[in-house]
């Protein structure tokens, strides 16, 4: 992987601080976000507001190259705002199609999987040894359907990997100092099943119907439910709208926001 460990350059020195679980590295495009603990399973990194990812193919091909596969083994999903889960083996064929689904798990050392986020919560799992990974993209809709929890299962259910031996890394993503919603989000949380208690510690009520949505500690919350160790779930806490010229941010930009991407690989 060429994302550099050394120091950023004075121009990137004014990037938000990242919970000490994760650090900003050098990459040929610019600025990279890795969390720390996961770097020792599992090549993996976010991207921020240097690349757009959109139909730029050098874009892609320069993030294929920094994970360290070829652009057609960089995997991606048609992403739908669910709780399907792929599977991305190395026994699987290609040519790769993105179906419809919000998370990906892999063992293939020779493929990269990624999700695509600008304000959606972007989960990277590994267990220890880094043989198995998942990349899972969460928003309201995401979390509501408990999408982070049927990647862990997937993962066991696949590989037989333990959730008590997954390292999680969630990167930025909206925090609940700006994500505000309606009503009718919290209705659908409710009408999903999820418990009255802990729709009371992620929805904190604002005047006039409204809310704002704590996405952080929800998926905190469901990847610690789905049996991941909370030592081992470690939370960028950095919000794509407050630092919206750091990262792209739906909420900002709108239908022209660009977007990140959430990206790993299993360990050879």
């Amino acid at each position: 992987m060429s994302v550099a460990s050394s120091p950023m350059p004075r121009m990137f020195m004014t990037l938000p601080q990242p919970s000490r679980a994760f650090e900003w590295t050098q990459a040929s495009w610019g600025p990279a976000l890795r969390c720390v603990p996961l770097v020792a399973a599992a090549e993996h990194f976010f991207t921020g507001r240097a690349l757009t990812l959109r139909d730029d193919v050098r874009e892609w091909e320069t993030v294929a190259a920094t994970i360290g596969v070829a652009r057609d083994d960089l995997l991606l999903v048609s992403q739908v705002h669910e709780a399907t889960v792929v599977v991305a083996s190395a026994d699987r064929p290609r040519p790769w199609t993105r179906p419809k689904a919000d998370a990906i798990v892999s063992n293939d050392p020779d493929a990269a999987i990624a999700v695509r986020i600008a304000d959606c919560v972007p989960v990277l799992l590994s267990d220890e040894s880094g043989r198995a990974v998942a990349a899972i993209h969460a928003g309201w809709r995401g979390v509501a359907a408990r999408a982070i929890i049927a990647g862990v299962r997937a993962l066991q259910t696949n590989y037989g990997i333990r959730p008590e031996r997954l390292i999680a890394a969630v990167g930025p993503a909206i925090g609940p100092c700006c994500y505000e919603v309606t009503e009718n989000t919290y209705g659908a949380f409710r009408a999903a099943g999820h418990h009255p208690s802990v729709l009371d510690s992620w929805f904190e009520p604002r005047s006039a119907g409204k809310f704002h949505l704590d996405l952080w500690s929800a998926t905190r919350d469901q990847l610690e439910g789905a049996g991941v160790m909370p030592a081992n779930v470690h939370v960028a806490e950095l919000c794509t709208k407050t630092y919206a010229d750091v990262f792209h941010s739906y909420r900002v930009d709108g239908t022209s926001a660009g977007r990140m991407i959430g990206v790993i690989r299993a360990a050879k």
